[in-house]
């Protein structure tokens, strides 16, 4: 027997494993969600094609005032860049009382995942996502639900983790290219992911983007390095942080940068004191009540 077929060459828990024989395990596989109507909810899905390799899943509410368009969230998920997706139970979970309680509508883009795909793909099948979402301005791009439903002068962000890495880059983009057909009003940073000095996830840092100038250069790491940082496109940003992520530390470091960049926009930090990172991706609890009310209030008095 081939010994690379179990001869392990970059190990990278929680997320994946690369045998020599360029095989790719997965410890964190998440389980899939079907589109269509949820009964319990009202809420109704449905998958659209952004570009080859890049799909996306749309989340609308009950519609109550028929003829009325309702504010728009983009939703880019986490997972190290590596595991997780637009189509799976966690998103759904997150998404819906977001679509619910704030009364809009979620895409949530499916970009493409490291290892096999490395990065800046991740960034750039997002910001790909939310070009495509641009082109139905005036009612004419190839999705009838945006058409029809959405207010793209009234478009939101959001991400956890390494999607609110993705999230930060993809306003940056809009602002830096002045991109056309939708207004941001506002970014929801939740629990965020710039890069961190731990050994582990530097070294899966590195291996997943060959091209990083390092933690503390690199635009994507580093948003203070960023000349483009002061044109962002949106209004305000909230900044959420749990008190025991190994993580919160980059995320204040976020919000300290923007309150002194150039930027221009109103910023607010929000911490969940005895929580870990996305906590409220796995548990139910009043601490995850609290954030997704603290969610659902920053888009309403948008």
């Amino acid at each position: 027997m081939d010994s690379s077929t179990h001869e392990i060459i970059h190990d990278c828990p929680p997320f994946f494993k690369v045998f020599k024989d360029g095989r790719v395990e997965r410890y964190i596989v998440t389980e899939p969600a079907m589109a269509g109507l949820d009964p319990k909810t009202g809420v109704q899905s449905k998958d659209v094609v952004v570009s080859p390799g890049v799909r996306a899943r749309i989340f609308m509410p009950e519609i109550r005032s028929p003829g009325r368009k309702l504010p728009l969230l983009v939703h880019y998920h986490g997972g190290g860049f590596s595991v997780g997706s637009a189509f799976d139970t966690l998103t759904q979970k997150m998404v819906t009382p977001l679509v619910i309680q704030a009364n809009i509508i979620v895409i949530s883009i499916d970009y493409r995942l490291a290892p096999e795909h490395l990065l800046p793909i991740a960034h750039d099948d997002s910001w790909a996502g939310l070009q495509w979402v641009a082109t139905h301005a005036n009612g004419q791009g190839p999705e009838p639900w945006l058409n029809e439903k959405a207010d793209l002068g009234r478009v939101f962000l959001s991400g956890e983790s390494a999607g609110a890495n993705i999230a930060h880059y993809v306003a940056v983009q809009a602002g830096a290219t002045k991109l056309v057909g939708l207004k941001i009003i506002g970014m929801l940073i939740v629990h965020p992911f710039f890069g961190s000095k731990e050994t582990n996830e530097y070294n899966m840092y590195k291996y997943i983007c060959p091209t990083s100038t390092g933690f503390n250069h690199d635009p994507k790491l580093n948003p203070e390095v960023d000349p483009n940082l002061k044109q962002m496109a949106c209004d305000k940003v909230i900044v959420l942080v749990a008190e025991k992520d190994r993580l919160r530390s980059r995320g204040e470091a976020y919000y300290e940068t923007l309150v002194k960049s150039e930027w221009g926009g109103n910023v607010e930090f929000f911490e969940t004191k005895g929580e870990d990172h996305c906590f409220h991706v796995f548990r139910d609890n009043n601490n995850a009540e609290v954030l997704k009310k603290k969610m659902v209030d920053f888009i309403k008095t948008g």
